[in-house]
């Protein structure tokens, strides 16, 4: 049955669209983040190591509350390495190297690149869309994603 919430079926369509891409890019994010955990190297390792497991840890349960959100609208969340790299924006490509700082500066850009696309959804999900629930979620996923940039920015100082 679908959602009867005063959202037009083409709007909650246009908006599991948009979401599903968010979901792409936090798994991406995800998996990059694992990786430094997994790889870093360094005088710092053993810091730098635990503070990537926390910062994965948040965007897992990042990527399951985007996932019910998309859920929540009466659409399918994409589950598939294919359709996750169809459509996300980031590249899953490390361009720096293994070191802890190498791993910050890549995953903050990410971060950061990622809180420019959700501070320009959040209008449309409102405006366009009339989806306020969207919008208001959406603006609290950027505020997580600032709060962890600010922490990956901190080790960079």
């Amino acid at each position: 049955m679908k959602p009867n919430i005063g959202i037009t079926p083409e709007h909650l369509a246009q908006v599991a669209h948009s979401l599903n891409s968010i979901l792409a890019d936090e798994f991406v994010l995800y998996t990059k983040t694992r990786n430094a955990h997994w790889n870093v190297e360094g005088a710092n390792f053993h810091s730098n190591h635990l503070f990537f497991e926390s910062q994965y840890e948040q965007l897992d349960e990042i990527m399951d509350s985007v996932a019910e959100r998309i859920r929540s609208l009466g659409h399918y969340a994409p589950a598939t390495l294919k359709s996750f790299l169809s459509l996300t924006h980031l590249s899953e490509v490390l361009h720096e190297n293994n070191s802890g700082e190498g791993f910050f500066k890549e995953l903050l850009n990410d971060h950061e690149s990622l809180i420019i696309r959700l501070r320009e959804q959040i209008n449309y999900f409102a405006n366009e869309l009339k989806d306020l629930g969207t919008s208001d979620y959406v603006t609290g996923l950027m505020e997580n994603h600032e709060k962890m940039a600010w922490m990956l920015r901190s080790h960079l100082r």
